[in-house]
C-alpha cells in the first residue's frame, strides 16, 4: 500500500456520506447548523446565507456562505466534513450561471438577490 492509498483509507472513515452533502449547489440559500461548545454545554447555531463558492475535494472540501447582518456582509467558510456541522438544509434554490458568486460582494439592495430556479431547469426532490 503506497502513501496515497494509506491517506485515502484513513480519511475515508471521517467523510460524511454523499446523501447529506449533494443536495445543494452554488446559488442556493442554505441553513448551516453549527455545533457551538460553551464550557460544558453544547448548542446548535444556525447560519443562513447564500452559498457563493465551493472548493477542494475529499476531506478538504469547503463551502463559503454569505449573509447580510446590519447592512454589512458576513462570510463564513465551513469545512463540509467537520464534526462541528450538524446538518445543512436548503431553504431556497437559486439559479446561478457561475461556479463562484463573488460578484455578489459588490452588489447592494435588490440586485443582490438571485433568481429562483424555474420549472424545467432542474428538478430536485
Amino acid at each position: 500500500m503506497n502513501r496515497q492509498e494509506l491517506l485515502e483509507s484513513v480519511t475515508q472513515e471521517q467523510l460524511k456520506n454523499g446523501e447529506e452533502l449533494n443536495h445543494f449547489t452554488v446559488g442556493d440559500t442554505i441553513d448551516v447548523h453549527v455545533r457551538i461548545i460553551e464550557g460544558e454545554k453544547e448548542r446548535v447555531q444556525v447560519f443562513q446565507g447564500v452559498l457563493i463558492g465551493m472548493k477542494g475535494r475529499g476531506i478538504n472540501r469547503t463551502i463559503t456562505v454569505r449573509r447580510i447582518v446590519a447592512n454589512e456582509g458576513v462570510e463564513r467558510i465551513f469545512p463540509l466534513h467537520s464534526p462541528r456541522i450538524a446538518k445543512i438544509e436548503v431553504v431556497r434554490r437559486g439559479d446561478a450561471r457561475r461556479a463562484k458568486l463573488y460578484f455578489l460582494r459588490n452588489r447592494v439592495g435588490k440586485s443582490r438577490r438571485l433568481r429562483d430556479q424555474r420549472r424545467g431547469l432542474k428538478q430536485f426532490s
